[in-house]
Formats: structure tokens, C-alpha cells, sequence
């Protein structure tokens, strides 16, 4: 099992704040009163069950859907590198490595012409990802964590001070999920602020810093030893679950579907 990713000390300064945050789509409720406070420095990983809202969550973090009660405070100036869920990602699109990432920079009709400038820049992101020499390969040719790598580089251009990512582990293998694993270490190690949704109880966010579980509302917002807890998992997923320990991490086994079911 890999270590759990230690938590670095997070600064003072908030950039993203929100409060009593309500979001109705259509005639349903998505988000009710959700608080959500993520500080310069923390790594923060949102669960719950499809619908619960996670992605709306982070869709207001963005800026692409606006609340519909309370106040979403985002630091002035902010840059968010965003890095979607590989499942909607078209993978036979004619594009390079290069020009997936030069096109997050700012808007480009056809293929984008490459200055000498960003693709010195675009490489040494690569390089720093373990993707050095691909730059010119064509995005379908890519293993599944080369590719989720490629699209973290992507938003790691833009040079953010918060990097958003929806379901980083969906879809992949196990290998993948573990190179996703270390990569978000190492990124957070290195000083950047993390903010993603997973369904991965086990395979990611059991080993994040902070965990926050979302079913419409925040019913549980802490360590992963405080939060992953049988009674507020119940109260989350809405289904019993049993929470074992192992190695000092916590391992939750989802008991409606029988025993040894582990969910992901």
C-alpha cells in the first residue's frame, strides 16, 4: 500500500472561500450550504456519490457555474489549472503533446503555431513530469499515465497557484492510479495547492491530507483517519460500509455488495 501524502504546512492565505454556498440546476438542489475553505499550501480531496455535487463544486471554484445562495471569495488574480476527467477527453483528436498544452494558454483557431519561447517552457514541465522527448507525439499514442501526466502538464503551464482536478484515478489502472498518486505528492511536496474529486476512497484519497465528504451538503471535512469513519460514510453514500485499518490507513469495504468488496 503506498504511504499516505504528508500534509505540508498550509499558509494563512485563503484562496478560495465559500460559504453557505447553495447551487440549484434546473428544479434540483446540486449544492446546499456547502462551506469549503482550501489555503495556499493544502492538498484537499472532495468524495461522495455520483450527484452528490463534487463536480458543481468545483465548477463554481472555476468559475463556470455561479452560485445561486451564499459567497464564493476567490483570491484576486488567481490562476486554476484545471485538468478534466480522461473519460472526456477525445484521444483520436490530431494533436500533439506540444500543442494540447500550448493551446491552455490562451485561445488558438487551428493548430497553434509554437514560439521558440513556449516550447523551451512546455518541455521543462514535461521534463519535470517524467515526459521528456514526447512533445512532438501524437496524444493517442500515449500510455493511460502519460496521458493523465500530459494533461496535469497542461494546466501546470498556465503556471497556477491551484491546480483543480475532477476524478484524476477515473477510468485508469492501477498502475496509473499509483503514478497519479506520487505525481500529486511530489507536486504537493513542492509547495502547490491541490483541489480534486474522486470516487477512489481507497486508492487516493485514503492517503491524502485532507478529506472532505460531500452529498449535497459537507457532512464530514478532516483526515482521512477522522473522516473515512463507518457512520459518515453511511451518511454520505447512503449505504452501510465497514472501515478496517491497515498499516495505520484506513481501508474502507463497502458491505452491501459482500464481504472483501473494496470500493475503489
Amino acid at each position: 500500500m503506498s504511504p499516505a501524502i504528508p500534509p505540508r504546512p498550509a499558509t494563512d492565505e485563503v484562496l478560495v472561500d465559500c460559504t453557505s454556498l447553495s447551487v440549484q440546476l434546473g428544479s434540483t438542489l446540486v449544492l446546499d450550504r456547502v462551506d469549503l475553505r482550501v489555503r495556499r499550501g493544502e492538498f484537499v480531496g472532495i468524495v461522495g456519490p455520483s450527484g452528490s455535487g463534487k463536480t458543481t463544486l468545483l465548477r463554481v471554484v472555476l468559475g463556470t457555474v455561479a452560485a445561486g445562495g451564499g459567497k464564493v471569495d476567490v483570491l484576486p488574480g488567481l490562476r486554476v489549472g484545471y485538468v478534466p476527467q480522461v473519460e472526456s477527453v477525445d484521444w483520436n483528436f490530431p494533436v500533439t503533446v506540444l500543442e494540447v498544452m500550448v493551446m491552455s494558454r490562451a485561445a488558438r483557431f487551428g493548430r497553434p503555431r509554437t514560439t521558440d519561447a513556449e516550447r523551451a517552457d512546455a518541455e521543462a514541465v514535461l521534463a519535470r513530469l517524467g515526459l521528456s522527448g514526447l512533445a512532438d507525439r501524437h496524444i493517442r499514442e500515449l500510455s493511460g499515465g502519460q496521458q493523465q501526466r500530459v494533461f496535469v502538464a497542461r494546466a501546470l503551464y498556465r503556471r497556477p497557484d491551484l491546480l483543480v482536478l475532477d476524478e484524476p484515478t477515473s477510468g485508469v489502472d492501477v498502475r496509473t492510479r499509483h503514478e497519479v498518486l506520487h505525481l500529486l505528492g511530489d507536486l504537493h511536496a513542492d509547495g502547490m495547492t491541490i483541489l480534486l474529486t474522486t470516487h477512489d476512497l481507497n486508492g487516493l484519497a485514503a492517503h491524502l491530507p485532507r478529506i472532505i465528504c460531500l452529498s449535497g451538503t459537507v457532512v464530514a471535512d478532516g483526515a482521512p483517519l477522522d473522516v473515512l469513519d463507518a457512520a459518515v460514510l453511511e451518511r454520505t453514500y447512503g449505504a452501510p460500509m465497514e472501515v478496517l485499518h491497515h498499516g495505520g490507513m484506513p481501508v474502507v469495504v463497502d458491505v452491501a455488495t459482500g464481504p472483501g468488496t473494496v470500493p475503489r
